[in-house]
């Protein structure tokens, strides 16, 4: 049995990529999503308008799942299960803007989603890093000119 290594293969940790359209930023995480296993956690950070969503979407694709991704803000957590002939793999998409704080996370029992999904939360920097003892880290910034720009981080052990 092979020992899947989720987050440790994504080869462009700790680059800053330029998103000049927000196809590239959907091509981004459709590239992150097909890396992505079962007990993943993938933490979006930036401003309102930065891209948190388009990049979820793209890595909902990345995943093959079900349902449109769209922001879960009003409902706080979506769950998208994995497309027939997908990689089998469910998708919690999260909001985290809403929250008062951890233990209000804590109230959305994602880490027994982690069995059986991997987890992307929106505004989850500095919030969501104990979800998991490593996690993916993208920060997304919104240039004046629309692009956007993403620095990809590998947080915790290898």
């Amino acid at each position: 049995m092979s020992v899947p290594r989720p987050l440790a293969d994504i080869a462009f940790d700790g680059l800053e990529l330029e998103l000049p359209t927000p196809a590239d930023t959907e091509a981004l995480g459709e590239r992150i999503g097909a890396e992505l296993s079962a007990g993943d956690v993938v933490l979006l950070s930036g401003p309102l308008g930065a891209g948190k969503t388009v990049l979820a979407r793209g890595i909902g694709r990345g995943l093959g799942v079900l349902g449109a991704i769209t922001s879960p803000t009003f409902v706080l957590a979506r769950e998208h299960p994995p497309a027939p002939g997908g990689r089998g793999v469910t998708l919690v998409h999260v909001d985290a803007y809403r929250l008062g704080g951890r233990a209000e996370l804590d109230d959305l029992d994602l880490d027994t989603d982690l069995r059986e999904a991997a987890v992307v939360v929106e505004w989850g920097e500095g919030l969501a890093e104990a979800l998991a003892g490593r996690h993916l880290l993208v920060r997304l910034r919104r240039r004046d000119d629309d692009s956007r720009v993403a620095t990809v981080v590998r947080v915790g052990p290898s």
